[in-house]
């Protein structure tokens, strides 16, 4: 094996003691981590907490606008007709997303130079910055271009993914990875939750926020402001976040050392290089197992991210449009009730059914039941009071967990298509992919919204010649 004298000698090692010996650099930070967790066989409950925490900063300034993303395209002036508020929404929605599909590789690349914890505080720094100046957006541009700078400038995702593996043994690696798609589920309550109850402050508060305040001239600011705050106490955390990266200049050396060792250990004494090489160099586009499941991941997410985009469009569009009529603070409350049933499912529920069924059954099944679902919909204009209430919470409930039953069966799949040596790289292309789905979600779904609720009156679809309900409020429970 090529390399330099202490990699080498670390391998005849094996014949002279039954386990190797780790080899830790003084003053390198990734090795500092490896002792800890030598030293200590627990789980690393702080440091999940630090990153679930951490990965909300990603979450909150996606779900926080959903509730009043209508409202602020509508007091935008942008769009002539009420028509066409989809429209325009649509692409605001999409801009982070394709920032985040344009840079989420180079990220990656730069974690990998120079640390994580520089990517990690660099991402809160600029959604502090960016989310902050979307909510003082007085003009259309701004709001698109702060959101797509929000995404692009923002390589939190990936990073903290390898973060977590990076500071925890094997055997608590599952937990680590499921601790970030269970903040999502929490910054799905806590996200929709502060847009939708402190948007158009003057209006739902009038004796706290006066009309010729602050928040009068930026009535979506102190959402964004809320956000903004907590960015910054993450932020002001960080200084007792650890570096995992190894900065010593034989990691080269020392890893392909401890590959060999690895492979004695399995009992492969012989060709371990040549088996490392060749399966790193295999094309992950020529695995199908992997790629369907990244395609379904991505279809899954698409679905998803039109969902989320559209349904507060709907429930907040007036009657005549086919919508429900409802105020931002309900969507709100919709979303909130719906996070907190996907934390308890992907908790009580899930690991259950994917034991009985397996990941592709289980996809199959939910994936069938979620377009059943959506069916439903339309005819909910039809209800008011307690059973809109109760039949809308439900709806959505169902739809979220669902969604997140096909995506977390596609991310089973998918690292099981692949060996250890493919993970990250298969982790990046499927992140880099789905973004890109996420990208063209809120556009192509704002673009029908748009001209759905143009042709309420046609003969023939969507609105079959005739009006449903009067226009009026929904008087939706609280």
């Amino acid at each position: 094996m090529a390399g330099c004298s202490e990699g080498e000698a670390a391998v005849p090692l094996l014949e002279e003691q039954e386990q190797p010996t780790a080899v830790y650099f003084d003053g390198c930070p990734g090795c500092i981590i490896d002792r800890e967790k030598a030293e200590s066989t627990g789980i690393p409950y702080w440091r999940f907490f630090h990153i679930w925490i951490i990965n909300l900063v990603v979450c909150l300034p996606i779900s926080s606008i959903f509730p009043f993303i209508y409202f602020m395209i509508r007091d935008l002036h942008v769009a002539k007709r009420v028509e066409d508020i989809g429209f325009y929404a649509g692409f605001v929605g999409a801009s982070l997303m394709l920032g985040r599909a344009l840079t989420s590789t180079f990220w990656g690349m730069v974690a990998d130079r120079i640390g994580r914890k520089p990517v990690i505080v660099f991402g809160i720094f600029t959604t502090l910055v960016f989310n902050t100046l979307f909510g003082l957006s007085v003009h259309y541009w701004m709001a698109l271009a702060t959101r797509f700078l929000l995404g692009s400038l923002n390589g939190l995702l990936g990073t903290l993914r390898a973060y977590a593996v990076e500071v925890s043994r094997p055997e608590h690696h599952a937990i680590g990875l499921s601790l970030i798609s269970t903040s999502w589920a929490i910054g799905l309550i806590l996200g929709p939750s502060i847009g939708g109850y402190l948007a158009q402050p003057t209006e739902k508060y009038p004796k706290l926020f006066p009309a010729n305040s602050l928040f009068g001239r930026f009535p979506y600011f102190l959402p964004c402001l809320c956000i903004t705050v907590f960015c910054l106490g993450i932020l002001l955390s960080c200084v007792c976040l650890q570096e995992t990266l190894h900065t010593h200049k034989l990691e080269k050396e020392q890893d392909q050392a401890t590959k060999t060792i690895n492979g004695y250990l399995a009992g492969a004494e012989e060709n371990v290089e040549q088996h490392i090489t060749l399966t790193m160099n295999k094309n992950l586009f020529k695995n199908w197992p992997l790629m369907s499941s990244i395609v379904l991941f991505c279809i899954a997410g698409f679905d998803d991210m039109t969902y989320m985009e559209l349904f507060p469009l709907w429930a907040e569009s007036d009657r005549s449009y086919g919508g429900l009529n409802l105020l931002s603070e309900d969507v709100g409350q919709v979303f909130a009730i719906t996070g907190g049933s996907i934390l308890l499912y992907q908790t009580f529920i899930f690991p259950h059914i994917v034991k009985i069924l397996g990941p592709v059954t289980t996809s199959r099944v939910v994936a069938f039941s979620s377009m059943v679902l959506l069916f439903t919909y339309p005819s909910m204009t039809h209800l008011s009071g307690f059973w809109l209430s109760i039949v809308l919470n439900v709806a959505s409930a169902l739809k979220a967990n669902f969604v997140v039953t096909i995506i977390t069966c596609s991310l089973i799949l998918q690292n099981n298509s692949v060996t250890q040596y493919q993970r990250a790289t298969e982790n990046g292309l499927a992140t880099t992919l789905l973004s890109f789905s996420k990208t063209l979600a809120p556009v192509g779904g704002g673009i029908v919204f748009s001209w759905v609720q143009k042709r309420q009156h046609a003969f023939f679809f969507p609105g079959f010649g005739r009006q449903r309900v009067p226009t009026g409020q929904a008087n939706f429970v609280h």
